[in-house]
C-alpha cells in the first residue's frame, strides 16, 4: 500500500509538469505546425479545424503506440540479453493466447477507430450545401498549366462572369511574381461551393491553408463545399503532376469581405469579362455521350 501512495504522489508532479507545457504551447503548437491559423488560433475554414484536430490526434496516437513499443523492444533486449556464460537460445514461448489476443485486437482496434475519425472527418468536408443554401457559386477550370475562374451569375446583373489565367512566368533569378498569377476571390462567411473541372489532363486544386485538396478530371466535375472565415492571401497550386510545367501552375486565393467581393464580379462585368467558359477551351471534345463534334460544346467563350 505504501509504495501505491508513492506512486500516486510521483505521478502528480509529472501530471502538473504535462499541463503546464501544453497550456504554455502556442497555437501553431497546438495545431501541430500546420498552416491555416493565424497567431490567435483563427482558422482560415470552417473545415481547418477539423482537419487538424485529426493530423494531430493521429500523430498523438502514432506517437504513443510508437514509445510503447520501442520501450518492450527495449525492455526485452535489456532482460533477456545473453549473459557472460550462457549459450544457445533463451527460453522460447509458444501459443500464450492472452498475448496472442492482445497483439491481434489492439492493433485492429486502432485502425478501426482511426478509420470511423478519418471517415467522420471525411463525411462533413464532403457533405455539399443544399441547392438553397450556397450564397455563392464558382467553377475553378484547371488547364496546363493555369487556371480560370468563374463566378456564376454573381455580377450585379446576374451575369457570370470569368477570369483566365496564364501560367506562372519566372525571371532570370527564378523569381515569380505573385500579383501576375491567377486570382480567385472569395467572400468571407459565405457559404460557398466550387466545382472543379479539367479541360485536359488529372489536375489536383489545392489552396495549402485550407488544409484541403481535390483532383479534377475531364468528364467527371468534383465539387468542394465550405465556408472561408478569415480574410487574407492564400497560395494554390496544382497537386498532381501533370506534365513539364507542372510545377508553374499556381494561384492565389483572397478572402475579402463581402463588399469587396461584389465590387470585384462588377468590374469584371465592367470589363466585359462575362459568360459561361466551361467547355469552349477542353482539350478532348469527344467526351462519352456526345458525338465527338465541336457543336456541342461552343456554347461559352
Amino acid at each position: 500500500m505504501p509504495s501505491r501512495r508513492r506512486i500516486r504522489w510521483a505521478a502528480v508532479p509529472v501530471i502538473a509538469a504535462a499541463a503546464a507545457a501544453l497550456a504554455g504551447c502556442t497555437p501553431t503548437e497546438l495545431h501541430g505546425y500546420l498552416p491555416g491559423f493565424d497567431s490567435s488560433g483563427q482558422a482560415t475554414t470552417n473545415q481547418t479545424e477539423g482537419i487538424a484536430s485529426l493530423w494531430v490526434g493521429s500523430w498523438i496516437v502514432l506517437l504513443v503506440v510508437g514509445v510503447i513499443t520501442w520501450g518492450l523492444m527495449l525492455w526485452a533486449m535489456i532482460v533477456y540479453r545473453r549473459r557472460k556464460g550462457q549459450t544457445g537460445l533463451p527460453v522460447q514461448l509458444r501459443y500464450n493466447m492472452p498475448i496472442e489476443i492482445f497483439f491481434t485486437s489492439v492493433p485492429m482496434i486502432l485502425v478501426i477507430g482511426m478509420f470511423a475519425f478519418t471517415v467522420r472527418e471525411q463525411t462533413a468536408i464532403e457533405r455539399p450545401w443544399a441547392e438553397d443554401e450556397v450564397e455563392v457559386s464558382i467553377t475553378a477550370i484547371a488547364k496546363q498549366w493555369s487556371w480560370d475562374f468563374q463566378y456564376d451569375e454573381a455580377a450585379p446583373g446576374g451575369e457570370t462572369v470569368y477570369t483566365m489565367g496564364v501560367q506562372a512566368q519566372p525571371d532570370e533569378d527564378g523569381n515569380i511574381d505573385q500579383e501576375a498569377l491567377p486570382t480567385l476571390v472569395l467572400p468571407v462567411d459565405k457559404k460557398v461551393t466550387i466545382d472543379l473541372q479539367s479541360r485536359d489532363v488529372i489536375h489536383s486544386f489545392w489552396i495549402i491553408d485550407f488544409l484541403y485538396k481535390k483532383d479534377m478530371y475531364i468528364g467527371h466535375d468534383n465539387s468542394w463545399s465550405f465556408i472561408p472565415t478569415r480574410e487574407g492571401t492564400y497560395a494554390g497550386k496544382c497537386a498532381e503532376l501533370c506534365g513539364e510545367y507542372h510545377s508553374m501552375m499556381l494561384f492565389n486565393v483572397e478572402v475579402v469581405s463581402e463588399s469587396e467581393y461584389e465590387q470585384y464580379v462588377a468590374e469584371l462585368e465592367t470589363a466585359g469579362n462575362t459568360g459561361d467558359v466551361n467547355d469552349a477551351y477542353d482539350r478532348l471534345q469527344n467526351n462519352p455521350g456526345t458525338d465527338g463534334t465541336r457543336s456541342e460544346t461552343e456554347e461559352g467563350h
